[in-house]
């Protein structure tokens, strides 16, 4: 925008400040409210609904303008911000009072998605990282700051494991070098809110610099990530770009934790999908995670999805997971108290994380001062068990003493929520407050105190205080007793009948009330800002305080889950096999109508003798559910859970790949079929001797003899790896059957069902043998197609299966040109005669090996309207 000649003062420091943020709204305070001009007025007005004026300088020229009132910040920021759009506030930094001249104004802080510490901005059960991602030689650097809790998590991989972390983290922003966009767009995809730095950020002794000055320390070693060259390069460009937006008080960072690749079972970002393991509040769809998560505070809600998403592969710290479970399922009152304690401490991490920047309230503070004492009784509770592992979460426990106790003898027990309402010290903390107080509220108690003490003092019976705008408090003495008035008074004013005069002591007492409100208000900030930086020095004990309640606060929850829903303890092993008894799947079973029972089934996986299990059945009858269900009790038994089964042998596994359900890319261009390849290439080429495999439908988005011959390759080339991994193979191939006679680790087993007339009713039940056909027509029905169609269908299957019987070749192929046509006495004279030619034209030129279910359909559909 060009500078105008009429340009006020006002406008020039408002686009001085616009030019360092450009890519920012800008919210320019002016008096009581929040302005934006030009573009950005544009933009507030569309995204807040508030109404768009012109600001007209006395020129050609005006600008746009839209603007709200200062207090409705909150209300209106986290709008702009959810909408995708960087804010930078730009305060008042002085006085207008006191101003020379135009008052002077500065950005203040910086809002953007990944940078959110206004409670309207943040889910409380969810985290909202900052990801900084750096694109190294053959290495991609990741890292995850979550401002609102002071959580920092460094990590380093290939771009498959960087873009696990980023799926399953899920962050709100992520920074990258500038010149990796189109790289950063075909690794990642194009869902993010990303926003660029100049590329000479990522430096690494700039960013190990950024670290250590941070954390005050010579190196890096105390947080074991000095090894992870690619790791520090990202962490410190988050760092700088704190800074960079506004955000210098970053105290409540106080460490950085590594995540390690193989401390955890690893999952793709397409099993995390296939599984449904996550949601968010706003989506109506089951995962595990809603099903799991029966948390009671903010903490355990964050720690229970990141544990859902980084499963332990450490048999060691799984079992002290399992163990504790098992002891608070057996000490009932230690479990309810405790997690009545949990739920009144509120969300620790968060509420420390407010101190650095002054953003938190008293009622905070208070609520703070309440989460220690409940601490102290969790600390209390804990430290006598007879658990090793719940004793060293107690021993880490602090209460935190000195600064509980200070808090409640400085705050009022209900303070306002906002600290500049005044009212929020306690009596008896500060003289000279305690004085003014009196003086400010117990004035009329004075006043008549030394109109007593001078009425006994000069004898002037009829003396008496008042009050006007002119001499303020003055002493009033009729004329009849004008002659005792001390010489020491002053005279202010003559009345008819009467002589006001002031006292020394009035004029003292005048000063003191008259600026008792403001040095009240001024007295109580001072004592309030003393208290914000002692609380500076316990967010450290105060942040472990926040991530060991979370741990308890998920174990209890896994305790009361096991409780309500039946779950047992799993037995993790370092052997290979893996045996389910009884087992269910623990989201379809949660969201059953009521009264219906889960049909639970036996797994077991034996690399030595039943290493791939081949499962035929038909659709609809729960083949998908069965492959879901053993790898979510694999993954809930790697967290600590205990599981829905009867019992559970399940080794330690490094691995869960899917490939379930078609999952079509097309917004990439990417067709099912290739979807599908791609996964399952991921899949052949990352298996180990301690992964679990689930293949469904594989090679269904193709025509069926490349499918089938697809589907047959990968189980052979599964079978004769050399690491042998634990497979279940469910197709509709079952073609596939033939497979158990010539491998000897595969076994064919079905889904149960049970004929009556021409129903089928699905029984749900797992049996050894194959199964011989799928039953679509029979799903086809259920899903209202015409009886005409379906009969038809039946017809035309009939006629397929008995050609297949008598045929070796191409029996499907052969079979459609034998098809006969429908039973019909045709006439020379028929006026169908030419429909029935085109219907035959039609079958002829089909390719019924490029045919989906689908086209055959709506083919089928189409010879139908043919003979309307």
């Amino acid at each position: 925008m060009a500078k105008a000649s009429s340009d006020t003062p006002l406008m020039q420091q408002h686009r001085a400040i616009k030019q360092k943020y450009p890519d920012a709204i800008l919210l320019f305070r002016v008096g009581d409210f929040y302005e934006t001009f030009g573009e950005d007025a544009i933009i507030t007005s569309r995204v807040l609904g508030i109404t768009l004026t012109k600001r007209n300088n006395g020129a050609a020229t005006s600008s746009e303008l839209a603007g709200f009132p200062h207090h409705a910040l909150d209300t209106y920021l986290h709008k702009l911000v959810k909408a995708g759009y960087r804010v930078a506030i730009c305060d008042q930094l002085e006085d207008p009072k006191q101003a020379k001249g135009i008052v002077k104004r500065g950005v203040t802080e910086m809002v953007t998605p990944g940078i959110a510490t206004n409670d309207k901005l943040l889910e409380h059960n969810s985290n909202n990282f900052l990801a900084g991602v750096y694109f190294g030689e053959n290495i991609i650097g990741t890292s995850f700051l979550d401002i609102s809790t002071g959580e920092f998590f460094v990590a380093e991989g290939n771009a498959e494991y960087a873009d696990k972390l980023l799926q399953s983290l899920k962050p709100a922003e992520v920074v990258f070098q500038r010149s990796f966009q189109k790289q950063f767009k075909e690794t990642f995809g194009a869902k993010f809110y990303t926003y660029t730095l100049e590329s000479w950020l990522f430096d690494k002794s700039y960013a190990a610099e950024c670290l250590l000055k941070h954390f005050g320390t010579h190196s890096l070693k105390g947080f074991g990530i000095e090894d992870m060259h690619a790791g520090i390069v990202a962490a410190g460009a988050v760092l700088h770009y704190l800074k960079d937006t506004e955000h210098p008080n970053l105290q409540h960072i106080t460490s950085v934790q590594r995540i390690d690749k193989d401390d955890h079972l690893w999952m793709d970002r397409f099993t995390i999908r296939n599984l449904e393991l996550l949601g968010n509040s706003s989506d109506s769809s089951q995962t595990l995670q809603k099903v799991m998560d029966n948390t009671v505070s903010p903490m355990g809600a964050r720690l229970m999805k990141r544990w859902i998403v980084l499963p332990l592969k450490d048999i060691s710290r799984i079992n002290e997971r399992l163990n504790l479970v098992e002891y608070f399922i057996k000490d009932t009152d230690s479990r309810n108290m405790v997690a009545q304690h949990i739920k009144q401490c509120g969300d620790v991490e968060r509420l420390v994380s407010k101190i650095p920047i002054k953003k938190i309230n008293p009622r905070e503070i208070k609520q703070i001062a309440r989460g220690l004492q409940h601490i102290e009784q969790i600390k209390t509770i804990c430290i006598n068990s007879s658990n090793d592992y719940l004793k060293r979460l107690a021993d880490g426990l602090n209460p935190c003493h000195y600064i509980a106790e200070k808090i409640n003898k400085e705050i009022i027990d209900n303070p306002p929520a906002q600290s500049n309402k005044g009212n929020i010290i306690n009596k008896a903390v500060h003289a000279e407050l305690d004085e003014l107080r009196s003086i400010a509220t117990g004035g009329k108690e004075y006043l008549l105190e030394l109109q007593q003490k001078e009425t006994q003092a000069t004898g002037i019976s009829s003396l008496k205080v008042g009050f006007n705008n002119v001499f303020g408090y003055y002493l009033e003495v009729t004329n009849v007793h004008k002659s005792k008035v001390p010489e020491n008074w002053i005279r202010k004013q003559t009345l008819t009948n009467a002589e006001r005069y002031i006292t020394p002591e009035l004029k003292h007492y005048e000063e003191k009330i008259t600026g008792a409100e403001d040095k009240i208000f001024q007295i109580e900030l001072e004592l309030y800002d003393k208290l914000l930086l002692e609380l500076q020095d316990y967010i450290a004990p105060m942040q472990v305080n926040g991530n060991t309640l979370a741990i308890l606060d998920c174990l209890i929850c896994f305790a009361n889950n096991a409780l309500q829903y039946n779950y047992k303890k799993p037995q993790l092993h370092d052997g290979r096999l893996l045996e389910l008894k009884e087992s269910r799947h623990p989201v379809i079973e949660r969201n059953l109508p009521a009264g219906e029972q889960y049909i639970a089934n036996d797994i077991v996986l034996d690399p030595e003798d039943q290493q791939i299990i081949i499962l035929t059945g038909p659709n609809m009858s729960g083949k998908s559910a069965l492959l879901r269900q053993t790898a979510l009790i694999t993954l809930m038994a790697h967290t600590g859970s205990f599981v829905p089964a009867a019992s559970a042998h399940i080794p330690v596994t490094d691995k869960i790949f899917t490939r379930v359900g078609a999952s079509d890319n097309l917004s990439a261009g990417e067709s099912t079929f290739m979807v599908e390849m791609n996964e399952t290439a991921s899949i052949i080429n990352n298996i180990s001797p301690a992964s679990l495999i689930l293949l469904d439908e594989i090679g269904r988005g193709t025509s069926t003899y490349d499918g089938i011959s697809i589907a047959w390759s990968i189980a052979e080339f599964l079978h004769n790896s050399p690491f042998a991994p634990k497979t279940l193979f469910a197709t509709h191939y079952h073609e596939l059957n033939e497979l158990e006679n010539k491998l000897s680790r595969v076994k064919n087993y079905h889904i149960t069902n049970k004929e009556a007339g021409n129903k089928v009713i699905f029984l749900r039940k797992l049996a050894p043998g194959g199964s011989t056909h799928s039953f679509g027509i029979h799903v086809a029905k259920m899903a209202g197609m015409p009886p005409s169609l379906i009969d038809r269908a039946n017809t035309i299957l009939k006629q397929l299966e008995d050609k297949h019987a008598d045929n070796n070749g191409n029996a499907v192929t052969q079979a459609v040109k034998q098809l006969s046509a429908p039973q019909l006495q045709l006439s020379i004279f028929d006026i169908h005669t030419e429909t029935f030619q085109n219907i035959r034209q039609i079958l002829e030129t089909l390719d019924i090996n490029r045919l989906t279910p689908v086209e055959a359909l709506l083919k089928l559909n189409e010879i139908k309207n043919l003979l309307k």
